[in-house]
């Protein structure tokens, strides 16, 4: 079988990984292969990691990380995109042990040979969001809709985000109706917005990550 992707220089940062031929969306591209370590193990070994601004380490489950520094594949190598063409799962083992939980890395659409393979790392840290934390997480993936910063939004800041799209749905929907009694055509309003959809994910991860990527 012919490969898929390899890895060579990116435009994005160091090393990236890319397409050799054109790939149809939902094709497994990879598996993020690594060395596992208990959430204690990583803390200890990387603790002073944090601010580094790069992580080859992988949240795989509650109880375990992917450590990609021991023995990492070439997924280890694809750069984060705040506009991605793939995306990562977790595949939790039929038999419920967590350390034969997987990770795949999956083609979200229909990619070109040639093009660099990325995923949203979901990068999410205990710590305050300051500019100069954000600046040692920087994004460079050129898509229109980059934040600037690998960091994600916490789950506090999305519920925020998603109570005001509500709100904005909400009196947009009564200003639409105000607008059909008036214009005497009997109009119903729009919806409006109801927020952000569910995350593209198999598994969301209940730990908060401390430079680590997740699915």
């Amino acid at each position: 079988m012919a490969r898929l992707i390899s890895a060579r220089r990116s435009g994005i940062h160091g090393k990236g990984v890319f397409a050799l031929q054109d790939i149809p969306k939902g094709t497994t591209l990879c598996e993020y292969i690594g060395k596992q370590l208990t959430h204690a193990e990583a803390d200890a070994k990387y603790a002073g990691n944090v601010g580094t601004g790069h992580t080859f380490l992988f949240t795989l489950n509650d109880d375990y990380i992917i450590d990609a520094n021991q023995g990492g594949g070439v997924a280890r190598w694809i750069n984060h995109s705040c506009k991605p063409n793939a995306k990562a799962w977790v595949i939790e083992h039929e038999t419920g042990d967590p350390r034969k939980d997987r990770v795949m890395i999956e083609a979200k659409r229909d990619i070109k040979k040639g093009e660099e393979i990325t995923y949203n790392y979901g990068i999410v840290l205990d710590l305050p969001y300051t500019k100069e934390l954000k600046a040692l997480w920087p994004c460079h993936c050129g898509a229109k809709n980059c934040t600037g910063t690998l960091l994600q939004p916490k789950e506090e800041e999305k519920e925020g985000r998603k109570a005001k799209e509500e709100k904005k749905g909400k009196e947009g929907k009564k200003k639409d109706k105000k607008k059909g009694k008036k214009g005497g055509k009997g109009e119903k309003g729009d919806k409006g917005d109801k927020g952000e959809k569910g995350k593209d994910r198999k598994k969301k991860d209940k730990k908060k990550g401390k430079g680590r990527k997740k699915s």
